[in-house]
């Protein structure tokens, strides 16, 4: 990989840090377990794109910087399971694409500044999307695995919660990529499981917006000022659904966020 980057000038908008050792690579994907297609965002050098391309039977992956193109000829040179598209993958309509690929697991070393829009896309509005294996700053691989009443849980934690099974498959030291970040990296995997009952998924993520709103306030007041209800009947729901008053946000439960999301419907 390092003869096809010769020359190549890293872009620092684009959070170009790549990797290039084999054994990590094969590693990362093996923890994808993507056996049947593979999309990735952001192939890089295409490093992980070929390791993917050992295990699954087909990779499709997404790539911005189209200055990239000859050295992904060079590096996935042979992959004739592979397909790059040039483009933002975030532009791209995810139906369309779903229907296009059916179902696949997501493997990408994210650049950090898309991190949670990316990961968040396929969380809300994914429907063939097995699984998620992501590079991630070590930082926020802890917000997306954390647990209630820890400072690390929030809206974004309780919305993966819903989809699935969230675990941190392994560290990365900044040591690893070139150029080298200022923090260290992890890869976590999101596994798709249907593990908490809730009536409308749209109404869960409504609740946990309004409940992490703004994290100072209870639980009761962000409830008042995200769905303009009087503090009766906020106190009514939140009793509805067992929750102690006084409650802020970070102290329920995905169950709990279940519960109020059905307490709310009930409302309507």
């Amino acid at each position: 990989m390092e003869e096809a980057l010769r020359g190549f000038s890293y872009k620092k908008k684009w959070g170009q840090n790549f990797l290039s050792d084999v054994n990590l690579l094969r590693a990362i994907a093996d923890d994808a377990k993507a056996d049947g297609c593979a999309l990735e965002i952001g192939a890089g050098a295409g490093a992980l794109t070929r390791a993917l391309a050992e295990r699954a039977k087909r990779v499709v992956s997404f790539e911005i910087d189209r200055s990239l193109r000859p050295v992904l000829e060079q590096t996935l040179s042979g992959c004739d399971n592979v397909e790059v598209i040039f483009g933002d993958f975030l532009s791209r309509d995810l139906p369309s694409l779903e229907e296009e690929l059916g179902e696949y697991d997501v493997v990408a070393n994210l650049p950090y500044y898309i991190t949670t829009p990316v990961v968040m896309r396929f969380i809300e509005e994914g429907t063939r999307c097995r699984s998620l294996t992501v590079m991630v700053q070590e930082e926020v691989a802890a917000r997306f695995c954390a647990r209630e009443n820890t400072p690390q849980y929030g809206a974004v934690t309780a919305a993966i919660a819903l989809f699935g099974r969230c675990e941190v498959t392994r560290k990365v030291p900044r040591t690893m990529f070139y150029p080298r970040p200022n923090v260290d990296s992890a890869v976590v995997r999101i596994v798709r499981e249907e593990r908490f009952l809730v009536g409308s998924k749209a109404a869960y993520r409504a609740v946990v917006r309004a409940a992490f709103s703004s994290r100072r306030k209870t639980l009761e007041n962000n409830l008042m000022t995200s769905f303009r209800l009087p503090r009766e009947r906020a106190k009514e729901i939140l009793a509805r659904a067992g929750v102690p008053d006084g409650a802020r946000g970070e102290t329920l439960s995905p169950e709990q966020f279940c519960r109020l999301a059905d307490a709310m419907g009930e409302e309507g």
